[in-house]
């Protein structure tokens, strides 16, 4: 029998200390900030001016996923997110961990389009380096850093989603007072482009916005922490999509109405080049520093995840047993952190801002294929407890969205994906027979 989320704490549980307001800043946190700050202009690009239309189809088919993720979150208060749901789903370990590699792979492949877009214009308002050279240090920063040991709290993560908040309402503010005094161009904010059809070019572009809408899947991580969260979870997911899509909406027309979709697509710091055309006294340095901040905290956060799944895997014996190393006084996964820091620094010297994102978007489809799917087959699976149900078309819908996006991704990003994604099995089988052999050694 399940054990209900409103029983009392078991000794050694973690206290239930998360508020519904609390962790509605949570979530929002982990939605809002660099995806926003550094593909605006690769989206006007795809699209032309009426960049909120693909963020509009990006924030209904994120919502899709997100009612799957509602259902099983409060069904399963306990659980450990996708590569859970998926064993207790499917009962094929294989499965489990791929899952669970595709998550790991997805949060290093992120870290790195994060690393280019801080080294790129943002980063030249204080230095110029090779964006290149920037992104490699930035990385090693972060793992240090990392390495050291950081101490996140929900209070942390409200500030930082503040100062995210106030720079991309920098932006719509400052187009206003430049549309009231006579700049810009509202007609832009309704022009497709030209040159691509209207549909394709949407559901291309899309699939770079939903880059902007993931991170929400990582509050599964919280809910053990969460009080009342059959009640709670829900309201605080749906209401923070909805207003991150909102403010992405109203951050993409203002940016459309400022400059031109090609000047956008031109920029690796586009934010700042709208807020430099509107000739509104905000300092650059100070517009650029908030970015910088939203992007290193959000490839922070990122690796964090990506080490610690690197090390919890390494301890259940799904990747080999180093990565569950720690150092002995900061009590830190070091080998998980200098692995993931270094395929990132790598991954940096093969693609683009806008790859990297599409990689990263390619591997969280699978993943949560897998938890829309798992929906359904765990409706055979009762618990006592009151929890979401989502209608049972909204998971269909949310794998058919899938399948739509991951028609839209280029071949090689299906190839960077298949390398990415052998090399999880070829680990897989490693580790496996590692361990088959090292078990009758330690029986003789």
């Amino acid at each position: 029998m399940a054990e209900s989320p409103q029983a009392p704490a078991a000794e050694g549980a973690l206290k239930r200390n998360i508020t519904g307001t609390m962790l509605f800043l949570f979530i929002l946190g982990d939605v809002l900030g660099a995806g926003i700050y550094a593909l605006v202009g690769e989206i006007a690009g795809e699209v032309g001016g009426v960049t909120w239309v693909p963020m509009l189809v990006a924030l209904l088919m994120a919502l899709l996923t997100a009612a799957s993720y509602a259902e099983l979150v409060t069904k399963y208060p306990h659980a450990g997110g996708s590569a859970v749901f998926a064993e207790r789903a499917y009962k094929r370990p294989i499965v489990s961990f791929l899952v669970g590699f595709a998550m790991l792979a997805a949060g290093v492949v992120s870290a790195s389009g994060l690393a280019l877009a801080f080294s790129g214009d943002y980063l030249a308002t204080f230095i110029d380096v090779p964006p290149e050279l920037g992104a490699v240090v930035f990385l090693a920063l972060i793992g240090a850093l990392n390495a050291r040991g950081i101490k996140e709290s929900v209070g942390a993560n409200l500030v930082m989603t503040m100062i995210e908040t106030t720079g991309l309402v920098l932006v719509v503010v400052a187009v206003a007072v430049f549309l009231s005094g006579g700049g810009g161009d509202v007609s832009r904010a309704v022009s497709f482009d030209a040159e691509s059809s209207p549909v394709v070019a949407v559901f291309g572009a899309a699939l770079l916005a939903y880059y902007s809408f993931v991170g929400f899947e990582t509050s599964a991580n919280v809910i053990e922490e969460v009080r009342d969260p059959a009640r709670v979870y829900p309201k605080a997911l749906f209401g923070s999509l909805a207003v991150a899509g909102v403010l992405y909406m109203l951050v993409g027309t203002a940016a459309s109405i400022a400059l031109p979709s090609g000047e956008l697509a031109e920029s690796s710091g586009p934010l700042l080049a709208v807020v430099k055309e509107t000739g509104v006294a905000v300092p650059a340095w100070l517009f650029s520093l908030i970015a910088l901040i939203a992007v290193a905290n959000g490839a922070l956060l990122t690796m964090i995840m990506a080490s610690r799944l690197a090390y919890g895997m390494g301890n259940q014996g799904l990747l080999p047993s180093a990565a569950s190393k720690v150092l002995p006084k900061r009590r830190t996964p070091w080998v998980a952190i200098v692995a993931t820091t270094l395929v990132a620094t790598a991954l940096t010297a093969t693609g683009s801002v806008a790859t990297l994102a599409e990689t990263v978007v390619l591997l969280l489809l699978f993943v949560f294929l897998s938890t829309n799917a798992a929906v359904l087959v765990l409706r055979r699976d009762p618990v006592e407890h009151e929890h979401f149900r989502a209608w049972t078309f909204l998971p269909v819908l949310a794998v058919i969205s899938c399948v739509v996006l991951l028609t839209q991704q280029d071949a090689h990003v299906w190839v960077r994906g298949a390398i990415i994604m052998a090399v999880g099995v070829v680990l897989y089988g490693v580790t496996k027979a590692t361990r088959s052999r090292r078990e009758p050694a330690q029986r003789d």
